[in-house]
């Protein structure tokens, strides 16, 4: 179990002015890092604080930060943004093994606000993932295998989706952004790798080699 993260300090005002800032820059914004506070406070609700313009603008910019990154999900903490607000979406070539093994399958671009996952049945499934604010490191966790997430879309109307296999994995991974937790929390730690490692020795489509070799999940 992880720790129960501190709401976050900043007012809607601030809220706001933080993603005005962002709007009006001429670059897109960097990818904040572990060790920056917003990773791990409780972000705010969204209700209101920005207009729905601007809320438009800011799910455009996370987009195109997720894009080019490249990644498959994107916190609004992850931009330094204190706001329930994320995007996801996996359109990547994949080994077709690979793909079956973590059943992956596309995901189409879906924006999603104030969201809660929930398991539905008690199947887990373990696999290294990443994130783009822990660069460079990979690890093994176990998440439930299917979830009915719970969230508001852009225009604000009440939604619920079931996810399975990787796509669940995705919307566990950024619900848990939101919520202060990043995905090392609870990851198996023994299996913590640099990408450089996991390319030369882990990158497979199971986790059998390396939880033999690094010794978790006995």
């Amino acid at each position: 179990m992880t720790a129960a993260s501190p709401p976050t300090p900043f007012t809607p005002a601030q809220i706001r002015e933080c993603v005005q800032a962002i709007l009006s820059a001429e670059s897109l914004p960097p990818i904040v890092q572990a060790g920056h506070p917003v990773l791990r406070q409780e972000a705010a609700l969204f209700d209101g604080q920005i207009s729905p313009g601007e809320l438009e603008q800011l799910i455009a910019v996370m987009r195109r930060v997720m894009h080019e990154a490249p990644g498959v999900g994107l916190a609004a903490p992850q931009l330094g943004i204190p706001l329930q607000v994320a995007v996801l979406e996996d359109q990547y070539d994949v080994d077709p093994e690979a793909a079956a093994l973590r059943h992956r399958s596309p995901l189409d671009f879906l924006a999603i606000l104030n969201p809660r996952y929930s398991p539905v049945g008690d199947q887990t499934a373990a696999f290294f993932e990443g994130c783009l604010s822990l660069s460079g490191l990979q690890a093994v966790v176990v998440r439930h295998e299917r979830v009915l997430l719970q969230f508001q879309t852009p225009e604000g109307l009440g939604s619920q989706r079931e996810f399975e296999g990787w796509q669940a994995r995705i919307v566990q991974h950024e619900t848990d952004h939101l919520h202060g937790t990043l995905y090392v929390d609870r990851a198996e730690l023994r299996s913590l790798s640099g990408n450089a490692e996991y390319a030369a020795h882990w990158a497979e489509p199971g986790i059998g080699k390396a939880r033999a070799a690094l010794g978790f999940l006995p």
